[in-house]
């Protein structure tokens, strides 16, 4: 397959398809557009593929446009399904993989899009908006703790592409030691998928510290 081109940023969302790709040993060329949220040469190129001017932004050989990391790792689970990035349709796992996949980007990502910036979007209280997201995105991981098994990963035996996602988002706000303190199941599976050897590079580049 003709190498893919991932436009991403360190760190941020696109992380989590970079090691998704990863996993999957599939072919692509790395674009850092670091900056990309600010006027300037980074985020111009980036607008000019991606008109929200997002990370991710994955372009096929043929020059399709993915965005959307969800979208991304439902692509790639069915392109390298010897990978096992979701249990396959029909199969008892299915649904619960659908239903986290989703409610991770459509309950917890908006946090960080409006928290991260809230002088953007509450001018008159942007310390207010930045503690009441924090403080729901909490409650969501908590809810999310709540609905695990026992098993190693978030689909209890079962590896998929949620326990890319759960050790990519422990790095944010409210970070690992809140994470290792209220968590644990949590902070379990980030720990097992940190450590998973092909995927120690991307963690390197994205998380140094």
């Amino acid at each position: 397959m003709t190498a893919m081109t991932l436009y991403g940023a360190p760190g941020w969302g696109s992380v989590i398809a970079e090691a998704l790709l990863t996993w999957c040993e599939a072919p692509f060329e790395f674009v850092d557009v670091e900056g990309f949220d600010s006027p300037g040469p980074a985020r111009d190129r980036l607008l000019a593929i991606n008109p929200l001017a997002q990370v991710p932004t994955l372009v096929l050989p043929d020059g399709t446009l993915l965005t959307e990391s969800a979208a991304i790792a439902l692509w790639l689970s069915e392109r390298y399904p010897e990978r096992a990035l979701a249990p396959l349709p029909g199969s008892a796992a299915r649904p619960a993989f659908l239903r986290r996949l989703i409610w991770l980007v459509a309950a917890v990502y908006p946090t960080f899009t409006y928290g991260d910036y809230p002088a953007r979007w509450a001018p008159g209280d942007p310390e207010g908006l930045d503690a009441r997201t924090l403080e729901h995105r909490k409650s969501l991981w908590l809810q999310f703790e709540q609905d695990l098994g026992d098993g190693p990963w978030a689909l209890g035996t079962e590896f998929s592409a949620l326990d890319v996602y759960v050790a990519a988002m422990v790095h944010w706000r409210p970070r690992r030691a809140w994470f290792e303190a209220n968590t644990p199941r949590l902070s379990r599976i980030a720990d097992a998928t940190l450590s998973l050897p092909l995927l120690t590079p991307v963690w390197h580049r994205n998380f140094p510290g």
